[in-house]
Parts: structure tokens; sequence; C-alpha cells
């Protein structure tokens, strides 16, 4: 069984996000939704209708970037739990968006 493609927004959706009168609806709530821990299904269920199509135009064009998985454990003898992280230097908005917000 495979893993489903979680995705995250990059500092490009970002900066896109700060100018929703730029964008459609239905791209801006996907960027809005896609944080790192949600599935492509995950995000379709939410949206009302699949999103795949629509998530890979925005991979393509780079506003969408895979999650990554990371082992997490207390320490080195502890049993590692899988889990998703946010996407590197993507998780939060850059310092100009959130100033312009």
């Amino acid at each position: 069984m495979s893993t489903p493609r979680r995705l995250c927004k990059t500092a490009k959706a970002w900066n896109l996000l700060a100018q929703p009168a730029a964008i459609s609806r239905s791209v801006h709530a996907l960027l809005l939704l896609a944080n790192g821990q949600r599935s492509e299904q995950e995000l379709s269920l939410l949206l009302g209708n699949d999103v795949s199509g629509l998530a890979q135009g925005l991979l393509v064009q780079g506003y969408l970037q895979p999650a990554t998985l990371q082992e997490l454990g207390d320490d080195e003898n502890a049993a590692t739990t899988p889990a998703w992280s946010t996407c590197a230097g993507a998780a939060r908005a850059p310092a100009a968006v959130r100033a312009s917000a």
C-alpha cells in the first residue's frame, strides 16, 4: 500500500496568497489548506471535489511541494514514530508577507 502524498505550500505560494484577488477561489483554498499534514484525498474531502489535477498543476508551477516523512523519537532507544513534517523553509509565511497582512 502506498503512502498518500501530502502537500505543503512553498514561499512562492505564500507570496501568491498575499494577493488573493490574483487567483481563483479554488487555488486560494487549496493553498491555504496545504500544510504538509493533509493528503490530497483529505484536501479533496475538505474542498468537496477532486483536487488532484489542480494540485499537480500547482506542484509543477512551484506553489506546492511534497511534504517529507521524518522519524521522530524521544531518545536513541525509543521506537521511532513516523510523522509528517511541515515543509522546510515554507511552513510559515515569509516576513514580508506577514508584515503586509
